[in-house]
């Protein structure tokens, strides 16, 4: 098991952030937030998907007053996105569990104690967002838009809010690609103690978000580094969430759900492979615990995947062999072997 980097564990609403506490996967609505009919149905959709936290944008008064319906009807916590206006930061205090500002470009010191001082009478964690590409001007004009540049700014504010003696902190370092991101958060790891919030910002569409991201934060998950996480994909809500979890899972951070092994195609292979493992994703997806599941398309290396699997297919032509746990239980014809591989699923996942 991977060992984590020891962080101050905080609250965002009843979600625990750092220290012991599994590794959380946000997501952020993309409505007008003041659309607060269109702001539920999403946050719906993210809750279903498994969402742990969702972050709302708030650009002006009547999105930082829409947080306080909003909060009553979501169970989730909610974190208020503030940048440029501190003061919608300090309407959004009143009904969230978070504040994100990035200190770039939220004014002067004197309006960020604003926002910490609201922030402390209503404890809230304050998320410190640091962008590359919106850096402090004295940051950016010393050290242009890079790794350097940007734990110069996080470590500035982070003390600034100290000597505020605000500590509820939380600190995010996101650069667009893969190579500034990873190197800002190890470079200020080491330190402080606060929890991060890793993600690599701007990072494209399904494909570019998902490599990028598996790149930097499986890297930094590898590091222990990471408390909590955000896949920013442009496209739909649901898929951030597959994507979070799937990386903490394949990281070996996390362990639930199925792992399932499957062999490249071929021209070894005889039977239909990718619709058994399209049939087998899709209705072992609800599974929540931890169970390696093999779906092998030829005898070369069916048996020997299999053995070290909790349930496996092992396809040969015509017909196949289910096992569980190495051992053989079944041999059936090619269109009984998902089903009866689904059903032994389901019954070890029933098992104490």
């Amino acid at each position: 098991m991977i060992k984590r980097y020891p962080t101050k564990k905080i609250f965002v609403g009843d979600v625990a952030v750092g220290g012991d506490a599994p590794i959380s996967v946000q997501s952020m609505t993309y409505s007008k937030t003041k659309n607060i009919k269109e702001t539920l149905e999403q946050i719906n959709r993210l809750h279903f998907a498994g969402c742990d936290i969702v972050r709302v944008a708030v650009v002006d008064e009547e999105d930082a007053h829409a947080l306080k319906q909003i909060k009553k009807e979501i169970s989730m916590p909610l974190i208020a996105d503030i940048h440029f206006n501190h003061r919608l930061a300090l309407i959004a205090a009143e009904s969230v569990d978070c504040i994100r500002i990035n200190p770039g470009n939220i004014g002067s010191r004197d309006r960020v104690k604003e926002v910490v001082k609201a922030c402390a009478e209503h404890s809230l964690p304050i998320r410190i967002g640091v962008n590359s590409g919106s850096l402090e001007k004295e940051f950016d004009t010393k050290y242009g838009q890079t790794p350097e540049g940007m734990v110069a700014s996080a470590e500035y504010n982070i003390k600034y809010l100290e000597d505020l003696g605000f500590e509820n902190i939380k600190i995010s370092l996101k650069a667009s690609d893969v190579q500034r991101t990873v190197a800002a958060y190890r470079m200020l790891r080491p330190k402080n103690s606060y929890p991060f919030h890793l993600g690599v910002t701007e990072a494209g569409t399904l494909f570019h978000s998902t490599v990028k991201s598996s790149i930097a934060l499986g890297s930094l998950l590898l590091d222990g580094i990471g408390d909590t996480m955000r896949i920013s994909i442009t496209g739909e809500l649901e898929e951030e969430i597959k994507v979070g979890r799937a990386i903490l899972k394949d990281s070996g951070v996390a362990n639930d759900g199925i792992n399932i092994i499957s062999c490249p195609t071929c021209g070894r292979i005889e039977a239909d492979l990718v619709k058994a493992v399209a049939q087998v994703e899709e209705r072992t997806k609800h599974i929540t615990k931890p169970l390696n599941v093999s779906v092998m398309g030829c005898v070369v290396n069916a048996i020997g995947e299999a053995a070290h699997a909790d349930v496996a297919i092992a396809f040969g032509k015509g017909s196949g062999l289910i096992m569980v746990r190495g051992e053989v239980v079944a041999k059936l014809k090619e269109d009984e072997l998902v089903e009866r591989f689904v059903n032994e699923v389901e019954k070890m996942a029933l098992e104490n």
